[in-house]
């Protein structure tokens, strides 16, 4: 690969466009993800490759939980009120940030 020298400048916020020679040259579009590796005074950008989470406790939940699926323990049907809630908002936009109405029982 050639070598490419572009410059970005840094925001307010901290922020950067990473320059279009860059994106192409890492094959990164809208969404993609890079990992910065800082080595000494000099950052590496690479593009980032989605990795399984690793956190022990949560594999050791996870395969607990994929037995429990494939064997049948522990699971029961959903409340009739959440299904027919979960079905009624099926192709409907959902804004995360709103504020949830009504109580919630955990």
């Amino acid at each position: 690969m050639p070598a490419i020298r572009e410059v970005a400048t840094i925001t307010s916020k901290g922020q950067i466009t990473l320059p279009k020679p860059i994106r192409q040259a890492l094959g990164v579009d809208v969404g993609g993800k890079v990992a910065f590796d800082l080595t000494g005074d000099r950052v590496i950008v690479t593009r980032a490759t989605e990795i399984a989470h690793e956190d022990p406790a949560i594999g050791s939940f996870l395969a607990i939980l994929e037995e429990d699926i494939r064997s049948g323990r522990h699971i029961t049907t959903l409340p009739d009120d959440l299904t027919r809630s979960m079905l009624a908002a099926l192709g409907k936009r959902v804004d995360l940030r709103e504020d949830i109405e009504g109580d919630v029982a955990l």
